[in-house]
């Protein structure tokens, strides 16, 4: 029986190819980062225009300005709610809602608001809303009330956009149709569990 013998030949395209796949794994580590350097926490503009566009059908163009309006100016959200809401106000006004806030780690849930008003604004008005949340340490931290923060409304896109806050979290409610209400009137938007009457 010869003995195994390997030419030199055979000897260095081994070498060489076991050298070119030790160098493919020592690289594969210093391009995973590169690949997960998006933060799967937060959302997207693209995916919360996405998320808005049957909810709000036609007027989406609107919606992809106001969102990145929005997003420029505070970042990207962590959490957001899809929902509708009513109001009225002569002087003092009432708003209420319900709609579901999207989460990536604490799945979805049913959410209810309401909240009061003072200013000096008279009517009705009935919007489809998206509000866009940062900071949101956890889904529970939602239920409390967020007061208006000073100079944040304005519209875009046919959008009227506020911005409230509370213990660090800040909620950005996009709405249509809010017309001549927008930014006359002071108030607070209370967020619960379960449906009620009571805006305090």
């Amino acid at each position: 029986m010869r003995p195994f013998q390997i030419s030199r030949r055979d000897a260095l395209r081994r070498f060489v190819a076991g050298a070119g796949l030790t160098t493919a794994l020592a690289a594969g580590p210093a391009f995973a980062p590169a690949a997960l350097a998006q933060d799967r926490s937060v959302y997207s503009d693209n995916e919360l225009v996405a998320s808005g566009h049957h909810f709000f059908g036609s007027l989406s163009r609107g919606l992809a300005e106001a969102i990145q309006s929005v997003t420029k100016r505070w970042g990207q959200p962590n959490a957001y709610i899809l929902g509708q809401e009513g109001g009225g106000a002569f002087i003092g006004g009432l708003r209420y809602g319900d709609g579901a806030m999207y989460t990536r780690n604490a799945g979805d849930r049913r959410i209810y608001w309401q909240g009061p008003s003072l200013g000096f604004d008279a009517g009705a008005d009935g919007d489809r809303t998206m509000m866009l949340i940062y900071n949101l340490p956890s889904a529970d931290s939602i239920y409390q009330r967020f007061g208006g923060i000073d100079g944040s409304a304005y519209l875009v896109g046919g959008f009227g956009v506020t911005a409230l806050g509370a213990n660090g979290v800040t909620v950005v409610p996009i709405r249509t149709g809010v017309g001549a209400r927008l930014g006359i009137n002071l108030g607070y938007l209370k967020f619960t569990r379960d449906s009620t009457w009571n805006p305090f």
